[in-house]
Protein backbone atom coordinates (compact mmCIF):
# COMPACT_ATOMS: atom_id res chain seq x y z
CA UNK A 1 0.00 0.00 0.00
CA UNK A 2 1.09 3.52 -0.99
CA UNK A 3 2.29 5.62 2.15
CA UNK A 4 2.17 9.46 2.44
CA UNK A 5 3.79 11.90 5.17
CA UNK A 6 2.43 14.93 6.51
CA UNK A 7 4.55 17.43 8.08
CA UNK A 8 2.40 19.36 10.73
CA UNK A 9 2.67 22.80 11.34
CA UNK A 10 5.56 22.23 14.27
CA UNK A 11 7.33 20.55 11.85
CA UNK A 12 6.76 16.93 13.44
CA UNK A 13 6.54 14.04 10.22
CA UNK A 14 3.97 11.44 10.59
CA UNK A 15 4.17 8.88 8.02
CA UNK A 16 0.88 6.98 7.05
CA UNK A 17 -1.20 4.19 4.77
CA UNK A 18 -2.65 6.12 1.54
CA UNK A 19 -5.20 4.01 0.27
CA UNK A 20 -5.25 4.49 -3.54
CA UNK A 21 -8.48 6.40 -5.04
CA UNK A 22 -8.71 8.17 -1.78
CA UNK A 23 -8.15 12.60 -1.36
CA UNK A 24 -5.85 13.50 0.98
CA UNK A 25 -8.28 15.11 2.81
CA UNK A 26 -9.73 11.73 3.43
CA UNK A 27 -6.41 10.06 4.41
CA UNK A 28 -5.88 12.89 6.94
CA UNK A 29 -8.80 12.09 8.38
CA UNK A 30 -8.64 8.61 8.26
CA UNK A 31 -5.36 8.89 10.41
CA UNK A 32 -6.67 11.89 12.95
CA UNK A 33 -4.69 14.26 11.13
CA UNK A 34 -6.33 17.86 11.83
CA UNK A 35 -6.42 19.13 7.91
CA UNK A 36 -10.25 20.82 8.54
CA UNK A 37 -12.47 20.06 5.15
CA UNK A 38 -14.83 22.43 6.19
CA UNK A 39 -17.18 21.91 3.17
CA UNK A 40 -16.54 17.81 3.12
CA UNK A 41 -14.68 17.63 -0.12
CA UNK A 42 -17.32 19.51 -2.55
CA UNK A 43 -14.29 22.45 -3.60
CA UNK A 44 -16.29 25.11 -1.74
CA UNK A 45 -13.44 26.21 0.39
CA UNK A 46 -9.70 26.29 1.31
CA UNK A 47 -9.54 24.87 4.27
CA UNK A 48 -8.12 21.69 2.99
CA UNK A 49 -4.89 23.54 1.96
CA UNK A 50 -1.80 21.90 1.78
CA UNK A 51 1.79 22.13 0.63
CA UNK A 52 3.27 19.98 -1.55
CA UNK A 53 7.25 19.20 -1.50
CA UNK A 54 8.65 20.74 -4.08
CA UNK A 55 9.91 17.54 -5.36
CA UNK A 56 6.52 16.04 -6.01
CA UNK A 57 4.72 18.97 -7.19
CA UNK A 58 5.35 18.60 -10.94
CA UNK A 59 5.16 14.99 -10.55
CA UNK A 60 0.81 15.50 -9.70
CA UNK A 61 -1.72 16.74 -12.14
CA UNK A 62 -2.40 20.71 -12.62
CA UNK A 63 -5.32 22.08 -10.42
CA UNK A 64 -8.13 22.64 -12.20
CA UNK A 65 -9.22 26.05 -12.51
CA UNK A 66 -11.66 25.79 -9.71
CA UNK A 67 -9.59 24.24 -7.52
CA UNK A 68 -6.68 27.27 -8.29
CA UNK A 69 -9.87 30.04 -7.34
CA UNK A 70 -10.31 28.28 -4.14
CA UNK A 71 -7.14 28.33 -3.97
CA UNK A 72 -6.87 31.99 -4.27
CA UNK A 73 -8.60 32.63 -0.48
CA UNK A 74 -6.16 29.96 1.09
CA UNK A 75 -4.11 31.52 3.76
CA UNK A 76 -0.45 31.47 3.47
CA UNK A 77 -0.32 30.54 -0.32
CA UNK A 78 2.58 29.15 -1.49
CA UNK A 79 3.61 27.98 -5.00
CA UNK A 80 3.11 24.40 -4.51
CA UNK A 81 -0.59 24.85 -2.89
CA UNK A 82 -2.77 21.95 -3.62
CA UNK A 83 -6.30 21.33 -2.10
CA UNK A 84 -6.08 18.15 0.02
CA UNK A 85 -9.82 17.11 -1.17
CA UNK A 86 -8.74 17.26 -4.83
CA UNK A 87 -5.79 15.30 -4.82
CA UNK A 88 -6.42 11.77 -5.53
CA UNK A 89 -3.99 9.12 -4.20
CA UNK A 90 -2.20 6.53 -6.32
CA UNK A 91 0.51 4.17 -6.70
CA UNK A 92 2.36 6.53 -8.40
CA UNK A 93 2.58 9.16 -5.06
CA UNK A 94 4.20 6.42 -2.73
CA UNK A 95 5.93 8.52 -0.88
CA UNK A 96 4.18 12.08 -1.51
CA UNK A 97 5.14 14.49 1.24
CA UNK A 98 2.74 17.41 2.08
CA UNK A 99 2.86 19.62 4.79
CA UNK A 100 -0.02 21.20 6.65
CA UNK A 101 0.13 25.41 7.24
CA UNK A 102 0.08 26.75 10.66
CA UNK A 103 -3.41 28.31 9.77
CA UNK A 104 -6.95 28.22 7.65
CA UNK A 105 -9.12 30.19 6.08
CA UNK A 106 -12.91 29.46 6.29
CA UNK A 107 -14.38 31.90 3.91
CA UNK A 108 -18.06 30.55 4.36
CA UNK A 109 -18.25 30.81 8.58
CA UNK A 110 -19.40 34.41 9.37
Amino acid sequence: MPKMTFIQPDGARREVDAPEGLSVLEIAHRNKIELEGACEGSLACSTCHIVIAQEWFDRLPEATEDEEDMLDLAFGLTQTSRLGCQLIMKADYDGLVVTLPSATRNMAVK
